[in-house]
């Protein structure tokens, strides 16, 4: 909201009443936003003071996996907006701004709007989770995140009866994120989940990692986490999530779909055109490991695509 300190404010710089009025409401129906937050700190300025201390050498995965070290999480990165090497986006994500921060949203829902991030965020509404994350190279991570679920924002939203599916799209901007300005993909990122995927519990905005705020590298300042999947559905740096009814076009489909679909389920059993899924590279080990159905998360999602052909659905 642009507040004008003299002068006439010309109409077009002036918030509609009717977004004025969603936003208010979104930020009421969140109870108490975290207080005092500070742009240079954690998301609510609670995240790095309440956990960064903690002892993650005991933490373990349900699984009773160790953690990847957070050196090699926050080193070995995919993120093309700044380059294409795993070690680009340390290098080179410097470059990027996370505070303060917006994300609009739009679409198919009772309270569209653009909200800053603390609008989002409830007291206590932080948590964490260790996920085990798989890379489609063959490659995966055991990494402790900290965030909250995506429901949340989509139950505040509203999304209308006709909306079955959520986009979301990475912040579009050549200076902050230089790689853009290569066409090795079309800009910005673009990645999507079914409505119902999308309110999983499993499926959560992320805005730490190892109790410390989330890196550049990583997302910063906010990214998605949908644990059953490939890692590229984890589109990070969110400026937009928008509602609608057909299927929105993700990036990587639209840029090689024979080998990358929409749905992008961990499936050990279809093998990527030029390489095999059935076995997988824990970053720090030697050994290859057995990939697991739906990256281990059988059990809890497995019932989303009941019915569904994950050979043809990939």
């Amino acid at each position: 909201m642009l507040i004008g300190k003299s002068g006439k404010i010309p109409s077009s710089e002036i918030t509609p009443e009717g977004m004025y009025l969603n936003r208010r409401q979104f930020i009421g129906k969140s109870a108490a936003v975290v207080a005092g937050a500070s742009m240079g700190s954690g998301i609510g300025g609670s995240i790095e003071p309440e956990n960064s201390q903690k002892d993650w050498s005991k933490v373990r995965s349900e699984l009773d996996e160790e953690l990847t070290p957070f050196d090699d999480v926050t080193s070995y990165n995919n993120f093309y907006e700044f380059g294409t090497g795993k070690s680009d986006p340390v290098r080179n994500a410097h470059t990027l701004r996370p505070r303060p921060w917006t994300i609009e949203v739009g679409g198919l829902c009772d309270n569209p709007g653009t909200y800053g991030l603390e609008d989002f965020i409830k007291p206590g509404n932080i948590e964490d989770r260790v996920y085990r994350m798989r890379c489609v190279e063959a490659w995966s991570m055991v990494i402790p995140w900290q965030g909250f679920s995506l429901k949340d924002v989509i139950d505040q939203a509203k999304p209308s009866g006709s909306a079955r599916f959520v986009e979301f799209r990475t912040l579009h901007d050549l200076e902050q994120m230089p790689g853009q300005r290569y066409g090795v993909l079309r800009w910005p990122y673009v990645e999507g989940l079914r409505l119902d995927e999308a309110k999983h519990p499993l499926t959560m905005l992320i805005t730490g990692v190892y109790g410390k705020t989330l890196p550049n590298q990583n997302g910063a300042p906010i990214r998605l986490i949908v644990p059953w999947k490939y890692g590229f559905k984890g589109i990070k740096s969110i400026v937009s999530m928008r509602f609608l009814e057909e299927m929105p076009m993700n990036t990587w489909k639209r840029s090689a779909s024979h080998e990358y679909g929409f749905y992008a389920n961990v499936n050990p059993d279809v093998p990527h055109p030029r390489w095999s899924q059935a076995r997988e590279r824990r970053i720090g080990e030697f050994r290859r490991r057995r990939t697991l159905m739906f990256n281990g998360y059988a059990d809890e999602v497995a019932s989303l695509y009941s019915g569904m052909d994950l050979r043809t659905h990939y």
